[in-house]
């Protein structure tokens, strides 16, 4: 059973030298378990906070974030981050096996377990023959994919992506897209994937958070009403899918212009 992320009046402010910078200023919202939501905003408005927040890397000014009903005080065991620079989350003098295995000898599994998981987590992503090949003898799009690996290997309950697509060329990030749908399909994961690509979060997610611009607060969170069945060719010409995210750029622009979050603004049709 997968957990739930509950983000509660989370407000972070930054001081030192002199300065104090308020970074986020009051998010709420919930990720369901099992939910796949993507959170876009505009650039420098505290997605990164808000990341190393939700994973216990950095500890809030005020409110809270709760995985599963259990506030997070520091890296949760129940939940795996998957970064936009693979070339540095992957250990270059490790076989892609030993990289996937790695954070499962925190978990204290037997060794049998362990290659399991790994087996099961390359095949999951494609890359079955790929364990004793070392990073960087593959190309960007087979490192994330071993990135990804890593971390359903550790069989997370949340999964948290930051912008993990942002290196590839297009045609990889079009099949790593697939990919994530896939395998949250199949396993079922808790989600939270974050970007700055419109389209992406629109074709991606079950729900787009909109962010405002900095300090931060939720814009609007809106339901994609797109068929669960979805592929690049038909799903992006869709007409839902290009209002989806007109309703989307319309926001962000907004918030660009530091326009006020309209609290009772009626949902789009």
């Amino acid at each position: 059973m997968h957990a739930s992320l509950v983000v509660s009046g989370l407000r972070k402010v930054y001081e030192g030298a002199g300065r104090r910078v308020e970074a986020v200023r009051d998010l709420t919202f919930t990720v369901d378990a099992g939910e796949l939501v993507c959170l876009v905003g505009p650039s420098g408005c505290g997605k990164t906070t808000l990341l190393k927040c939700m994973a216990g890397l950095l500890a809030p000014t005020s409110g809270e974030v709760l995985l599963g009903g259990r506030r997070v005080s520091g890296p949760p065991p129940g939940m795996a981050f998957v970064f936009q620079e693979y070339g540095r989350s992957l250990f270059p003098w490790m076989r892609v096996g030993e990289n996937v295995e790695l954070p499962l000898r925190q978990k204290k599994l037997g060794r049998v377990r362990r290659r399991e998981l790994v087996v099961d987590a390359l095949e999951s992503v494609g890359l079955a023959d790929a364990a004793g090949a070392y990073p960087w003898q593959l190309s960007g799009g087979m490192q994330q994919r071993v990135a990804i690996a890593r971390a359903l290997a550790y069989e997370p309950e949340v999964l948290l992506m930051d912008e993990p697509f942002a290196a590839v060329d297009a045609q990889t990030r079009a099949d790593l897209e697939d990919l994530v749908r896939r395998l949250w399909r199949r396993r079922g994961i808790t989600v939270l994937f974050v970007t700055h690509d419109i389209d992406e979060a629109v074709y991606l997610g079950e729900r787009v958070l909109v962010l405002s611009a900095s300090p931060t607060v939720v814009r609007e969170q809106l339901k994609v009403d797109l068929p669960e069945e979805r592929d690049q060719l038909r799903t992006r010409v869709a007409p839902r899918f290009a209002e989806l995210r007109t309703r989307v750029y319309e926001q962000i622009q907004a918030a660009k212009r530091g326009e006020p979050v309209v609290e009772d603004a009626p949902p789009p049709r």
